[in-house]
């Protein structure tokens, strides 16, 4: 059964029993779902007290809590290391929760996220990679190939209220890590091919229905069909209703809008999820998340990560001595960079800027998203020492690079900044030769760390750059410690000022 429609989990949900809507969407029956749900209809609605101790004879709640006493806190290095195993789990075995099984073990990055997330998979990979551990790696590209093939896309997280949507396409920036670290050498054709198959297939979600597309119908589902024919890509969710993991929260925003406008709401609030950055301005076409338009917008970091999977896919068919696909994905990422330069470069600021359709105009919000270009080395050389300037200019903080210019409630804007967008600016500067601007950030962002540490004797989700001294904000839900992402983009920062400083 749904569970997630049942009148069982509507009330639990709509009762703020729990501070976090996701607890309850991730627990455990202790019998089955169904099971729970007939006690439930039998007994009739319960409430406060009643309800609660329904909950806790039916379900099971495992704990998010680290085993701080464990955890080497000498030092951020010594607590990174000590960290990884913690965040670490065997392949799934089949149970009554929203879990989507997986094959393979994985690492998750903690606090109240106990499963695994695509996109912050990569930077986990990272600091994966400097222990040496690349089977960790390899075992997660399995279990989002395995993901992709049971759900028709890489989830957001392998939850099965993640299943409508995806999370940034950086599926071929870990097989290229595990690719040249491991198989490269020796030429494992088998292994490639086997990848190759699933970014292709994970190229043909985000690009399907393109073939259908015209003056009368420029958009469907996450492509969109550009006044001069460049096809470009948007964010998307195939489900237009509240999130179950934010039932409440959803339910209540939707209720300040006319009904009429709801779908599309919870729509744009999804698409916002599928692109990591939950929630941001870049979003809003005011400071309103009601206001919410993410499937009008054309984002600078997705098309920039698709010009990529297409460069990576046209690399791998030459390996793989296929040159007709090596042409054609050669030939798509041309297309590709023609239209970023085309719409997401805006003349005007000298910066990569996101793109929105309804206004046929660029988004006046300038954001971190604008390194991915760099990132992935599509931008020329004016337009990365233009990005360069402002960037160390305007974003550059004390604690590292804040992730909008916009102060607002939402956690993907300033005072925040957050380990992916550190790691995308500096590679990006890395790939131009901005060697003294990388550095830079580097340093801010590890005496950052360094200082928030002694405070906190763990490291955080995101941190509030502009002033270290402060937490981080915002959001839905409070700061989460552990962290995935945080610890491998770290991780990879020491190693690097390691080897520059020998």
């Amino acid at each position: 059964m749904n569970f997630v429609n049942s009148q069982l989990f509507l009330d639990v949900q709509l009762s703020g029993l729990f501070a976090d809507s996701k607890t309850f969407a991730d627990a455990k029956a202790k019998k089955t779902w169904q099971y729970a749900c007939q006690c439930y209809e039998k007994l009739g609605p319960l409430q406060d007290k009643a309800l609660y101790a329904f909950v806790i004879d039916n379900f099971i709640f495992e704990s998010v809590e680290l085993p701080d006493a464990k955890i080497n806190t000498a030092s951020v290095s010594d607590y990174i290391t000590d960290l990884w195993p913690y965040l670490s789990r065997e392949a799934d075995k089949p149970q009554s929760s929203s879990l989507l099984p997986l094959t393979h073990s994985y690492t998750v990055p903690g606090g109240r996220f106990q499963e695994i997330y695509y996109w912050d998979s990569y930077f986990t990979s990272l600091g994966l990679e400097d222990i040496g551990d690349i089977a960790s790696i390899e075992a997660m590209i399995f279990n989002f190939i395995d993901l992709q093939k049971r759900n028709g896309c890489i989830p957001n997280g392998n939850r099965a209220y993640y299943s409508s949507r995806s999370q940034p396409p950086v599926l071929a920036l870990m097989v290229d890590l595990v690719w040249q670290a491991k198989h490269r050498d020796n030429m494992n054709t088998q292994w490639l091919s086997q990848c190759v198959v699933a970014l292709e297939q994970e190229y043909a979600f985000w690009m399907q229905g393109s073939e259908q597309l015209s003056d009368k119908v420029p958009a469907h589902k996450r492509v969109v069909r550009m006044a001069n024919d460049a096809l470009l890509n948007r964010y998307w969710d195939d489900e237009a209703t509240p999130r179950p993991e934010s039932l409440r929260e959803d339910l209540h925003d939707a209720s300040l809008l006319p009904e009429s406008e709801r779908a599309d709401y919870f729509r744009n609030i999804r698409a916002a999820c599928e692109s990591g950055w939950d929630f941001s301005r870049r979003w809003l076409a005011d400071t309103n998340l009601t206001s919410i338009q993410t499937t009008d917008i054309i984002p600078v970091d997705l098309n920039s990560l698709l010009y990529n999977l297409e460069n990576q896919l046209a690399v791998y068919f030459g390996e793989l001595n296929n040159s007709q696909k090596q042409v054609y994905f050669n030939h798509k990422a041309t297309q590709r960079k023609k239209a970023i330069n085309t719409y997401l470069w805006d003349p005007s600021h000298y910066f990569f800027v996101d793109y929105n359709i309804r206004q046929k105009q660029y988004s006046p919000i300038l954001s971190l998203a604008a390194v991915v270009p760099l990132f992935v080395k599509c931008a020329d050389e004016e337009q990365a020492h233009c990005v360069k300037q402002i960037l160390m200019q305007d974003f550059l903080k004390p604690g590292g690079l804040v992730t909008t210019l916009c102060d607002t409630s939402q956690q993907w804007d300033s005072p925040n900044g957050w380990a992916p967008l550190q790691w995308f600016a500096v590679q990006g500067f890395k790939h131009y030769d901005f060697e003294k601007e990388a550095t830079s950030v580097m340093h801010n962002w590890l005496g950052m760390i360094e200082m928030r540490f002694s405070a906190d004797s763990c490291l955080l989700e995101k941190y509030n750059v502009c002033e270290p001294d402060n937490r981080a904000g915002g959001g839905e839900y409070s700061v989460q410690q552990g962290f995935g992402w945080t610890n491998g983009v770290t991780s990879r920062f020491y190693r690097l000022v390691f080897l520059a400083g020998s």
